[in-house]
């Protein structure tokens, strides 16, 4: 039988209070049903028996049978929400609780027939477990909740890509044999494949001495490295080749080019701000940019000489699935206004990209060479809208890091506006005009 919450609370239970450690934080110990609803819980009381953290009890039945036991095993306490019973006011829905020790292993289950909106109900209920399992540990604490949502994002999202790659076509290397180019020389040099970050400020423009002010606008791009997912990455063995042999529609990797020169001094080089001249290692996303920007469509560059290649054949999707879950419990915190879950999608994707490379707060995975195509593939895309804002007759002032483009003109008839992934918002500063500022145009 499931179980019910009780009736009135007995006045020998209603005066407990969640035990706590030094930190002021809920402590965990063996599961048990809880004194006050009869569900299990990892907390206790003072006295030592189970409770849930902040008396945050809800009537709950037991999620529906999953097929297999490995599905099973992955949520021991996920229920799904049931009506409540007749009250004054009616009880809030519970979210599905997610088992801190779950979420830390990635173990891959056995391929299911769910459909895709299942299987991703299914994870967003792990997403927003973990939210509700951190906010009832610290007891109502939000800065504490977020702290350890973070500390935890890592291996959580790890797992959530193990469990999106579960029914996936493509299998990967963890730990590929990687070449010397993709790997750091030393902890102080730097990475030998360049980026192509945006650092670019319109000469025209000036702070200073203007002859005649312009207004401009700093617009702020969403979720940027979330939106770089979606690129193609190599999934065998990287191979060497020379000459263009390596370069396809269907192959990734990293290329050594000779770029083309770049003479528009109104536009952001494509390259990023990079004042050595000569060859140089580029990620296969900046390769594709170079090669749409010397295209006949554009028309605005050379060709770049490729002069040798690490690829392999790739495909655009293979985090796609992550993506769109992401994006989902993205979009869902900002219509709820849920600050924690929002914080909590930010770290997971971007110490998911900025941990995969070689990192010491990520041994479940060592490419660099994901990582440095996909911050590749947020610059590209960086310098793609402003390129977009030119064609459509605004002028570009300044374009930098992954998500500052500053334009002037009517930049609301060529991106929409609004915090979803596509849009584009204005940037938050202090004053009446925040995101809004003065500069002279050189020149008249």
């Amino acid at each position: 039988m499931p179980p019910q919450l009780p009736g009135p609370v007995p006045a020998a239970l209603a005066g407990l209070e969640t035990l706590r450690g030094p930190d002021g934080l809920a402590i965990e110990g063996d599961p048990g049903p809880c004194h006050r609803c009869g569900v299990e819980t990892t907390y206790q009381s003072t006295d030592g028996r189970p409770l849930h953290s902040g008396a945050l009890c809800q009537p709950i039945t037991p999620a529906p049978p999953t097929e297999g036991p490995e599905a099973t095993a992955l949520a021991p306490t996920a229920p799904s929400p049931a009506p409540a019973p007749a009250a004054p006011a009616p009880a809030a829905p519970s979210r599905a609780a997610v088992s801190p020790v779950a979420a830390r292993v990635p173990t891959r289950p056995q391929r299911r027939s769910k459909s895709a909106e299942r299987a991703e109900a299914d994870l967003m209920g792990l997403i927003r477990g973990a939210v509700e399992h951190e906010a009832e540990r610290a007891g109502g604490d939000e800065d504490a909740a977020l702290k350890a949502l973070i500390g935890r994002a890592i291996p959580d999202v790890m797992h959530l890509f193990n469990e999106t790659r579960a029914t996936a076509r493509y299998e990967y290397t963890a730990y590929p044999a990687l070449p010397d180019i993709l790997h750091k020389p030393s902890k102080r040099d730097p990475d030998q494949i360049w980026e192509a970050r945006p650092a670019y400020n319109n000469p025209a423009y000036s702070m200073r001495a203007p002859e005649r002010v312009i207004k401009v606008t700093a617009l702020d791009v969403n979720a940027a490295y979330l939106s770089a997912l979606k690129v193609w990455l190599p999934i065998g063995k990287l191979e060497h080749t020379t000459g263009p042999d390596g370069v396809g529609p269907k192959r990734s990797g990293v290329h050594l080019i000779t770029p083309a020169e770049w003479a528009h001094p109104h536009l952001p080089d494509p390259l990023g701000d990079r004042d050595t001249p000569g060859a140089l290692w580029i990620t296969d996303a900046t390769l594709r940019l170079l090669l749409r920007l010397s295209g006949p469509k554009w028309g605005l560059t050379g060709a770049p000489i490729v002069h040798e290649s690490w690829t392999s054949g790739a495909t655009e999707n293979f985090l796609d699935a992550l993506r769109k879950l992401l994006v989902a419990a993205r979009s869902e915190a900002i219509a709820a206004g849920d600050r924690l879950t929002l914080e909590y999608v930010k770290a997971m994707y971007s110490k998911f990209v900025s941990t995969m490379g070689e990192s010491v707060h990520n041994r479940e995975m060592v490419r660099p060479d994901w990582m440095h195509n996909i911050h590749s593939q947020a610059y590209a895309l960086h310098c793609g809208r402003a390129y977009k804002a030119h064609q459509a007759g605004l002028d570009i002032v300044a374009l930098k890091h992954t998500d500052e483009l500053h334009v002037v003109g009517d930049w609301r008839q060529v991106f929409t506006e609004g915090r979803g992934v596509s849009e584009l918002k204005v940037k938050q500063g202090d004053g009446k005009n925040a995101g809004e500022y003065l500069v002279g145009k050189v020149g008249g």
